[in-house]
């Protein structure tokens, strides 16, 4: 039997986690629509330019996180080597989204419907070893594309409900061109909390999951840095597991359909390893077994659902 614990963080905080960039309600940018939105994504990528072009990831990412008592938010930046025009073409499609969330150890499978108003994804959230889709949580979320403009592109995920009591879980990609080769991002994430969740939680990072960390740094402990446990530490991992699955998708365009999926889940993991304290789940032919059969169950279920 599986603890609260994991299973809260097995399948909530990874299921939860997704996608791309702000949230209104949170802290971050302006969520107006249109070029209102756009200039304060740029303002905001002149603000913090120097940390990424210079960070802890040896990446052009930067991350920063807060958490209140019922809330925890994440909102993720970077630079892509990919021309405007191609992101927003391949990341406004539902379809898309599910060749790049279940790139994420956690998430089991991803269905889409698009016969519905808006879209519907729903995200099947479970452990980090391979499961059904039968056995994990599904996360329904609503797709909306906000804003599509010439030069700005803006995306909602929205879900009422999640599991252990959390609910309101939102994500939202945006996406301006900086030149005539690369993209900025934003990927933000947000829910709350109620009170089964918060103990559940707090249990968890007492005892299974006291040793897990984020990537904020927060202090020093003995000449290293020390970074940021409990669930915003989590929620931390978690949106770097999207925002990896994301470049990674955006990499392997390129390749012929024969070979995009074995080239896609090499790349993802290869890339998480960069930073194993946070990020090492299991080995890396454990992951390509695992995600090999979840591909195929995906399949199915995605031609039983209809697109």
């Amino acid at each position: 039997m599986k603890s609260i614990g994991q299973f809260l963080f097995g399948r909530c905080c990874a299921g939860a986690l997704l996608l791309v960039l702000v949230f209104s309600g949170g802290a971050g940018l302006a969520a107006e629509p249109g070029t209102g939105s756009e200039r304060a994504l740029l303002a905001k990528y002149n603000s913090i330019r120097p940390r990424l072009e210079k960070n802890q990831f040896g990446a052009p990412i930067y991350l920063e996180s807060s958490e209140a008592e019922a809330s925890v938010q994440v909102d993720m930046y970077g630079v892509v080597n990919h021309p405007f025009d191609l992101v927003k073409e391949a990341l406004q499609s539902p379809s898309n989204w599910c060749d790049i969330t279940p790139l994420h150890i956690n998430i089991k499978a991803c269905t889409f419907k698009t016969g519905t108003n808006p879209p519907q994804l729903t995200l099947y959230s479970g452990r980090k070893y391979y499961q059904p889709p039968s056995d994990a949580y599904p996360i329904r979320y609503k797709f909306r594309v906000v804003s599509q403009l010439p030069r700005f592109l803006d995306l909602n995920l929205d879900a009422e409900e999640g599991p252990m009591g959390t609910k309101d879980h939102r994500m939202v990609l945006q996406a301006a061109p900086l030149d005539g080769q690369s993209t900025l991002l934003r990927f933000s994430y947000v829910y709350s909390q109620g009170a089964v969740a918060r103990m559940a939680i707090r249990g968890y990072f007492s005892t299974i999951g006291r040793d897990k960390v984020g990537f904020s740094v927060i202090g020093d402990r003995g000449g290293k840095p020390r970074y940021i446990e409990g669930v915003r530490g989590a929620v931390e991992r978690n949106t770097m597991r999207y925002y990896l699955a994301l470049q990674t998708f955006l990499e392997t365009l390129k390749y012929p359909d024969n070979q995009v999926f074995e080239q896609r889940i090499s790349r993802w993991y290869d890339l998480t390893a960069k930073y194993p304290k946070q990020l090492k789940e299991i080995d890396k032919n454990s992951y390509l077994a695992n995600k090999r059969r979840e591909r195929a169950k995906q399949l199915s279920l995605q031609e039983k659902e209809g697109g």
